[in-house]
């Protein structure tokens, strides 16, 4: 019988270890190869340059567990299933097998693993588009079937709930069948089988991947017969301090419930965000960690907490995640950052509510105007999301343009991070983000030979207009090496170097003097680049693509590499925007 977090995610990775998967490494929650996201938000971001059509060094079937992190649903966070971080299993088949196996290996392990009983299972399939010529996804349902599913468990939906993607405006999409039990759903398979163009039509993809996701801690709550994910093992222990620091008994009482259930799910967000040595910042995810830790401190106060709890409650949740390595070895800098940013909020949260409600009193109408909302975020650090809650609270509104119109004014922050939406799904495979992305090698093995071998990339993110990287040094770069860093990658270019990709195993990667993070994000055989003349190698890294063929191709219509800004970021870790211009 399944009871712990740990025996479902062996369960899970041995069944499809028997169905001949290959187990891939739990990716890190800041993406690298997706730049529509913030964070990793489902168990295929990972996947992105496989699933649109690069060759997987493990092959064409995989699973892993994924930790993941949305903030899209913040606002639900508190109600019985939703959460910030969570970890999703799941399996994918890159072009191999198609709906009746996706479908079989779901139902075997619901129903064999699992042991839930087959007449308990509710399914949802696709009910087609006429619109767009897309047939009612008669083919799972029948699948279903066959293997003792009644037609009356069957039900079949629209787009809003039976399809996913594209994640943009075209690319990869597919009808899915997803499982419920007592209600809640517990499994999707995702069939990608259509490609949205550009005029609104779709057509037959040439390579179909399944790719599905199923909630750790949704499953463990149904199996262990627990109302909601927060009475887990994996929420319960941090409850108890919370219940013991604020005297207040958890279900008892609805909004403290819900508040406890708030300060849990963020700290432990909080937790997984540090252990990646993101700090709390006014930028992008920064933006996000230091949203999640002050809404966690208000919930606290909400709770009549007085003393200090992050730190308190972030050692519970090291304690109940060992497998994650990261959690333990930066355990230092998880509660030292916790810390700081708990002493400056509550410093300044009494002076903010006092400041509000002075607003309040003397507010004409029902609607706080942008100026002062973006005054309580710049003077009081009240994330925009605070000011609402604490304005639906009594009955008001937030001018949420005004306040985008202040902030773009004032500050030029990321509206992405700040609107907390962050769209999930395929990255752009265009020709210029491709070209991009092998711009950020030469960049980075530039920025090595200019500032030396200590510089190594902490973060990428890559569109169709510019590049970003993140990489290690602690001076800001002089106007001499940016001349020169610009002079050595657009040498590097117009020498019309050949890009080779090789498959070999993480250990002879590592022999080969291949840049990379050797930590626990890669399987045993992995894909390395490298871009050479005919005397030396100049750039040499593990990474998924895609690339271009030829350096010569970043060039084209007498393009040239040009770096735009360079910015500190955090402590040691410093910025670069380039174009191809």
């Amino acid at each position: 019988m399944i009871k712990t977090r740990q025996q479902l995610i062996k369960a899970y990775l041995d069944f499809f270890k028997e169905k001949k998967h290959k187990v891939i490494p739990n990716a890190p929650l800041m993406p690298e190869n997706d730049p529509t996201v913030l964070f990793t938000t489902a168990g295929m971001h990972p996947l992105v340059p496989y699933l649109l059509g690069e060759k997987h060094p493990l092959g064409k079937r995989l699973c892993n567990v994924q930790k993941c992190l949305r903030t899209t649903d913040v606002e639900k966070v508190g109600d019985k299933s939703h959460l910030t971080f969570f970890e999703m299993l799941g399996n994918w088949s890159l072009g191999d097998y198609w709906k009746k196996e996706a479908i079989e290996y779901s139902f075997e392990f619901l129903t064999e693993i699992l042991k839930i009983p087959k007449e308990k299972l509710e399914i949802t399939c696709f009910k087609g588009d006429k619109k767009n010529n897309i047939p009612k996804d008669e083919e799972s349902a029948n699948i279903w079937k066959s293997l003792g599913i009644k037609k009356e468990q069957i039900k079949f939906l629209g787009k809003e709930d039976n399809w996913w993607g594209p994640a943009g405006e075209t690319g990869p999409c597919g009808p899915d069948t997803e499982m419920f039990f007592n209600g809640i759903e517990i499994w999707n398979d995702v069939f990608m089988q259509y490609n949205k163009k550009a005029d609104g039509t779709y057509s037959e993809l040439k390579q179909k991947n399944v790719d599905t996701g199923m909630g750790v801690e949704r499953t463990l709550a149904l199996l262990t017969g627990k109302d909601s994910v927060y009475e887990t093992s994996l929420f319960l222990p941090i409850i108890k301090i919370i219940e013991k620091m604020s005297g207040k008994e958890y279900g008892k009482n609805k909004e403290e419930t819900r508040s406890m259930r708030v300060v849990a799910d963020h700290i432990k967000a909080s937790c997984f965000i540090l252990a990646e040595k993101i700090q709390p910042s006014n930028l992008e995810q920064g933006y996000v960690l230091r949203r999640l830790i002050r809404r966690a401190i208000r919930h606290a106060k909400l709770l009549g907490i007085k003393e200090k709890l992050t730190t308190k409650l972030a050692e519970e949740v090291i304690e109940i995640y060992p497998d994650y390595k990261e959690l333990t070895k930066n355990k230092e800098f998880i509660l030292e950052e916790l810390e700081k940013e708990e002493e400056k909020f509550t410093k300044i949260l009494k002076e903010g509510i006092k400041y509000f409600n002075k607003i309040k009193k003397h507010l004409k109408g029902k609607i706080i105007d942008g100026k002062t909302a973006f005054l309580l975020y710049q003077s009081y650090g009240f994330p925009l999301e605070m000011t609402q809650e604490l304005a639906k609270e009594n009955k008001l509104e937030v001018d949420v343009s005004g306040f985008e119109a202040e902030q773009e004014k004032h500050q030029k922050m990321s509206r992405t991070a700040t609107k907390g939406k962050f769209k999930s799904g395929l990255a752009d495979k265009s020709e210029e983000t491709t070209k991009l992305h092998t711009a950020t090698h030469l960049l980075l093995a530039a920025l090595r030979q200019v500032l030396g071998k200590h510089v190594e990339q902490k973060g990428s993110n890559i569109t169709a207009e510019r590049l970003r990287l993140d990489f290690s040094h602690d001076k800001k770069l002089k106007e001499e090496e940016i001349k020169e860093i610009e002079k050595i990658v657009n040498k590097n270019i117009k020498a019309g170097l050949e890009v080779k990709r090789e498959e070999m195993s993480l250990e002879q990667a590592k022999k080969s003097g291949a840049l990379g993070t050797f930590e626990d994000r890669y399987g045993k055989k992995v894909s390395v680049y490298s871009i050479s003349s005919p005397n030396k190698i100049i750039s040499k890294e593990i990474c998924a693509g895609p690339h271009v063929s030829n350096t010569s191709k970043l060039g084209e219509g007498e393009k040239k590499f040009k770096i735009i800004k360079e910015e500190s970021v955090a402590e040691g870790i410093r910025r670069i925007r380039a174009v191809l211009d």
